[in-house]
């Protein structure tokens, strides 16, 4: 089995996905496995292929797909290669192996099994990233900037910077992936960009997170005075809202 590895971003995604399909054609799909690094345990049965970013190899895949797909099938794998799942990357090359047979009716083919695993990455995606739309908390930093931090299991934040970009485009805001050290920049009336953070800048960001101004208690306040202690349900409370998201919402901070 030959397993190729990349990193977790779209571009070398697609340059692996390239690399994987050309080895294919000769050994065939089924023995070839592809995955996101780190691969911290190599099984000496198998052997590894790391896939270097070639942009115009991935630019090959994505209009390949468009055109012989459609945009709503590139549109399943765009979404799906935001997933944490292990097995996201290998799904959408199955996708990709019957999407070439079937075409642009690949989407309404519910019966094959490669769609309807890319299908589950896609709503589970698209699930969380809806999740932080409504659950992004801003501090205000000297009336000057909002910055706000998440650490969600998927890659959403692309997505969550693209509708806070509508809402707020007339603002500066940062919003931060602490976990992915991955911040979204959007200056005011202008366009969202992306930025690696170093070590130093996450760390200096990390202490927004705990800048409070008169409309963060205004906020809690608020969040106190309308909740019914009587009808309190913290089963049901936990359902529509985990744990793991509260961590930087100011109504659940001291």
């Amino acid at each position: 089995m030959k397993i190729f590895v990349c990193n977790n971003r779209f571009e070398d995604m697609m340059s692996a996905i390239y690399d994987a399909w050309s080895c294919a054609l000769t050994c065939g799909h089924d023995n070839v496995f592809l995955t996101c690094g780190p691969v911290f345990q190599e099984s000496i049965l198998d052997e590894y292929v790391y896939a270097e970013c070639d942009r115009e190899k991935a630019v090959k895949v994505v209009r390949s797909v468009s055109k012989k797909m459609g945009e709503e099938a590139l549109g399943f794998i765009k979404y799906a290669s935001l997933s944490c799942d292990e097995g996201a990357l290998d799904a959408i090359y199955r996708f990709m192996i019957r999407g070439f047979k079937i075409g642009h009716g690949i989407t309404n083919a519910l019966t094959e099994p490669a769609v309807v695993r890319l299908m589950e990455l896609k709503r589970n995606v698209g699930n969380e990233a809806h999740y932080f739309r409504e659950f992004v908390r801003f501090s205000s930093v000297d009336n000057q900037v909002y910055v706000s931090h998440i650490e969600p299991k998927n890659n959403v934040l692309e997505l969550v910077g693209m509708h806070f970009a509508d809402r707020m485009p007339s603002e500066h805001f940062i919003i931060v992936d602490d976990g992915r050290k991955l911040a979204i920049v959007h200056p005011k009336d202008s366009q969202n960009f992306f930025r690696y953070l170093t070590d130093e800048e996450l760390n200096l960001l990390l202490k927004t997170d705990a800048v409070r101004d008169e409309y963060s208690s205004m906020w809690k306040t608020f969040f106190n005075s309308i909740a019914i202690r009587e009808r309190e349900n913290r089963k049901c409370q936990r359902n529509m809202l985990p744990l793991w998201m509260r961590k930087h919402m100011i109504e659940f901070m001291d």
